[in-house]
């Protein structure tokens, strides 16, 4: 689940987008599924019209070729800066096969589409996905390297002190301090320091992998983060301790020595090294983890446990969500799933902290779904890839509530479970939580035992289970999402009360939603979205 705040409500058309960054599913016709453009690409069909040729693209030729039966669009790497270089791509050929219709594809027709689709999807590997679809590089006019600040240090001191190029603090001038970081040794132990300068610094705002030799640190700093990133001059063991100063903002990283060696430098700075970007624009970093178990909820969902390296420190905020990676039939395949806890807490007395050591999903398996099929064919002990968290859900939008309601359909479900542990145990002036909960059939209801133990519990939280297609017997509220529903099951616990609304679930249901609630006067203020 992607998470995504309410600026915006979806506007009329045949294709609305939910929110800033959301995207919107439309029906694909027969035989257009990502298995049948994967077969497509294999076929050794020119997808490009260039008989395999690439060529050199202008900015006057991509401008031509901004029709639907000929389309081409430029992809910035931004891995090329200081040089930019633009892939351009003929999608005239996937048209059909995109799951945002047409119409999203069009909106970059014939022009540079980075923008767009950094905030649709990024995630997203389109080299792998329209590789066969490349027409060639644009031709950019070369812009002159930025000067090199470091250049007259000896190698010895950049490497201790991280020195920065004008290049890698760009953005960086939208703060008002830039983190900066060192190191020092024992004979048993490597401790590297980083001083982000920020209070408030906990857990969920360190994430360290060191593999290989390789140690990354990233630290989120609001909108941007901040990298220390380099390969080690010796090995590392695997296990690491990860010490935070909340108060002064300092992290440090204690690395344990595999022989007592001396070290003279930490180590080679790589490419993203000492760096302070937006965070949009530092990309995914993932990490293997392991299979360790897979439990049936439904009939149709399963509740999988991944376990993380032990050269990992990760924590998933609240609401953020993470990528799966999977290669399926020689084709990188990304999804976004939001973490949750491996059950619904009854203790109010402090939130239920997890171990660090796994990640948990519940994922709906679909019968023709390409990737929860792979996902639900893993076998215990099996790695799949899993990225850094995103999103831009903010506890701050709970801590001073005292109505919070959730609107959810299906696995729609996930992000709520942390929100909830989270809102009963620490929001003190709460009155009432309500959760909504839309499912198609009875059977289909998601830890329905635990929900009405915990209304049971807890005095403050109440469910109120809907269905669209029940059985003669139900006798609870049936039908969909409509805005004299919401009305009906949404009541302040007094007239100006503070309120926050949550709402995830297919694209349909949240666009709805959406809708229905800025009918009935709710302030974009009052709404998070989560969309898939």
């Amino acid at each position: 689940m992607l998470n995504v705040p309410p600026q915006a409500f979806p506007a009329s058309g045949s294709q609305q987008r939910v929110a800033v960054g959301g995207r919107t599913k439309v029906p694909l016709k027969p035989g257009r599924s990502l298995m049948d453009w994967i077969r497509l690409t294999k076929s050794g069909k020119d997808l490009t019209g260039l008989k395999g040729r690439l060529i050199e693209v202008t900015e006057d030729e991509l401008a031509k070729h901004n029709k639907k039966e000929d389309c081409w669009i430029c992809i910035v790497l931004e891995s090329c800066i200081p040089f930019p270089a633009g892939l351009v791509y003929n999608v005239t050929p996937y048209m059909e096969y995109h799951p945002g219709g047409e119409d999203e594809l069009m909106k970059a027709a014939g022009t540079d589409g980075t923008d767009l689709f950094d905030q649709v999807h990024r995630w997203v590997n389109y080299e792998s996905m329209l590789k066969e679809c490349l027409v060639g590089r644009m031709a950019f006019k070369p812009i002159a390297a930025p000067k090199d600040i470091s250049s007259t240090l000896p190698e010895e001191k950049k490497q201790l002190n991280g020195m920065l190029s004008e290049r890698k603090v760009l953005g960086a001038s939208a703060r008002d301090t830039t983190p900066s970081y060192d190191w020092f040794q024992t004979d048993d132990m490597i401790t590297v320091v980083i001083y982000t300068k920020q209070k408030g610094m906990n857990a969920e705002l360190v994430i360290v992998d060191c593999q290989d030799k390789r140690l990354r640190g990233e630290i989120i700093l609001d909108d941007y983060s901040y990298l220390v990133e380099v390969d080690l001059d010796y090995e590392v063991e695997d296990d690491f301790a990860v010490n935070i100063a909340e108060k002064i903002g300092k992290v440090e990283i204690i690395l344990k020595k595999k022989d007592h060696s001396q070290w003279k430098v930490l180590g080679l700075p790589l490419e993203g090294h000492n760096t302070l970007i937006r965070r949009k624009e530092r990309g995914l970093f993932y990490r293997k983890c392991k299979l360790v178990s897979k439990t049936e909820v439904t009939h149709d969902t399963r509740l999988f446990c991944f376990m993380l390296p032990k050269s990992t420190h990760l924590q998933v905020p609240i609401g953020q969500h993470v990528y799966l990676k999977q290669i399926i039939a020689g084709t990188e395949v990304v999804k976004p799933y939001t973490p949750l806890l491996p059950f619904l807490p009854l203790d109010f007395k402090e939130p239920f902290c997890q171990d660090g050591a796994h990640i948990y999903l519940m994922i709906k398996i679909y019968s023709c779904g390409l990737f929860t099929q792979a996902l639900d064919h893993l076998q215990i002990g099996d790695d799949i890839s899993v990225s850094n968290p995103e999103g831009n859900f903010e506890k701050s939008q709970v801590e001073a509530l005292e109505d919070l309601f959730l609107l959810a359909a299906g696995t729609g479900f996930t992000p709520m479970v942390k929100l909830l542990n989270f809102a009963l145990t620490k929001v003190d002036c709460l009155r009432t939580v309500k959760l909504i909960f839309f499912n198609k059939k009875e059977d289909d209801i998601l830890w329905r035992n635990q929900l009405e133990q915990l209304a049971l519990r807890d005095e403050r939280f109440e469910v109120q289970f809907i269905l669209s297609e029940p059985k003669e017997d139900w006798m609870d509220k049936r039908g969909k999402i409509s805005s004299a529903l919401l009305s009906e099951c949404m009541k302040r616990s007094k007239k100006d009360s503070k309120v926050l609304i949550c709402i995830c679930g297919p694209a349909p249901f949240t666009e709805q939603g959406l809708q229905y609630l800025k009918d009935l006067g709710y302030s974009q203020e009052e709404i998070h979205a989560f969309t898939a």
